[in-house]
């Protein structure tokens, strides 16, 4: 799947599939587009840990992290 990321203030990143970001909770914006990449089920990338990226994705539409730790709170607002 190809995904895209996007940078929120500090260490706040976002990883959704909707390459203009419009879906990514406000409240941790501004959204910068970072690059976009290809996500596969199984396989490693460093610093993601990409199934449950997938999945998160699948639920929430989005990802989020701070710092490379999950943000549990997928509440858009």
């Amino acid at each position: 799947m190809t995904v895209h990321l996007f940078k929120g203030p500090g260490r706040i990143f976002a990883v959704t599939a909707d390459e203009t970001g419009g879906n990514l909770p406000a409240r941790y914006a501004p959204w910068t587009a970072f690059k976009s990449l290809e996500m596969t089920r199984g396989e490693a990338l460093p610093g993601v840990e990409v199934d449950e990226c997938l999945d998160d994705i699948e639920r929430f539409g989005f990802h989020i992290t701070d710092a490379h730790v999950r943000i549990r709170d997928q509440g858009a607002d």
